[in-house]
């Protein structure tokens, strides 16, 4: 699955909006709508952060990358 699509997958699960997304991994709310529109690929260290973020909700990255 490709990124911007695991970031709306995620926020989906997880019942969060947009912001209340961007506030838990203490990026902007911008910077969440530009990754889930595919505007922009995030950073390495960015994607880390998603990916630290999903674990902590239970839902692994491997997971992710199948769906």
């Amino acid at each position: 699955m490709e990124f911007h699509h695991q970031v709306k997958h995620v926020r989906t699960v997880l019942q969060l909006s947009q912001k209340q997304l961007a506030e838990a991994l203490h990026v902007s709310f911008a910077t969440i709508n530009r990754w889930e529109n595919a505007k922009v690929l995030p950073s390495p260290l960015a994607q880390k952060m998603f990916y630290d973020f999903c674990e902590s909700n239970f839902i692994q990255e491997a997971f992710l990358k199948q769906l």
